[in-house]
């Protein structure tokens, strides 16, 4: 995104939200590249969501390819009714081996080995999975092209948890080390901009029904 000596760079807006709660999340498996469906829950939260999200005026959606996401803007859309782009490099992080596993499985059964990958930090992936600092690295060019194809435009980016938080660890300048201040509360609404190359943070932890 170029902007002559004497233009201000175009701000382009960006609403970060996940999707709806799934089986997979009630029973605390690794999700990663795989799937599961919406709750009866996460699609009762999803159209909560919706009353809140349209507040701010978006003016497309851009989100994640896989189904849960897909599902998700499916019940967005109901309200919103904007038009939709699926961007694969929006999904979430790949677990490889542990995929499929539950968080309390892995901590028993791999302990030091997941202590070890989590204090490798942006480097930190599961065996045979993807690292953050490759996550971070496809959503963020998804989102400047997403810019680029619409400068100054307001865009809902709907995706995963782990794509949400290695966008804003990477604005915030996070090294994603165990013993860091929590920045992100769960299933909350962020907004950050892109001006010229510069992301910036402008609200986080937006709960829903909450007014702009």
């Amino acid at each position: 995104m170029k902007n002559s000596d004497n233009t201000s760079p175009t701000t382009t807006l960006f609403g970060l939200l996940r999707h709806g709660q799934t089986q997979w999340n009630v029973l605390k498996k690794i999700q990663g590249s795989c799937d599961s469906p919406l709750t009866a829950t996460g699609r009762e939260q999803t159209a909560l969501w919706s009353q809140t999200v349209k507040k701010y005026e978006w003016q497309r959606i851009v989100a994640s390819d896989l189904g849960r996401v897909r599902e998700t803007v499916a019940i967005l859309n109901r309200e919103l009714r904007l038009p939709v782009t699926f961007d694969s490099r929006l999904r979430e992080q790949e677990w490889g081996d542990w995929e499929g596993l539950t968080l309390p499985a892995i901590e028993e059964n791999y302990r030091q080995e997941l202590a070890r990958r989590v204090a490798l930090g942006w480097n930190f992936s599961a065996p045979g999975g993807e690292t953050r600092q490759a996550v971070k690295e496809r959503a963020l060019a998804a989102l400047v092209e997403a810019a680029e194809k619409g400068p100054g435009q307001k865009i809902l980016i709907v995706c995963h948890q782990g794509v949400v938080k290695s966008v804003l660890y990477h604005i915030t300048r996070r090294e994603f080390l165990p013993g860091e201040d929590p920045l992100m509360h769960h299933d909350r609404f962020h907004i950050i901009s892109l001006s010229g190359d510069r992301f910036a943070t402008v609200a986080l932890n937006i709960p829903p029904t909450v007014s702009p």
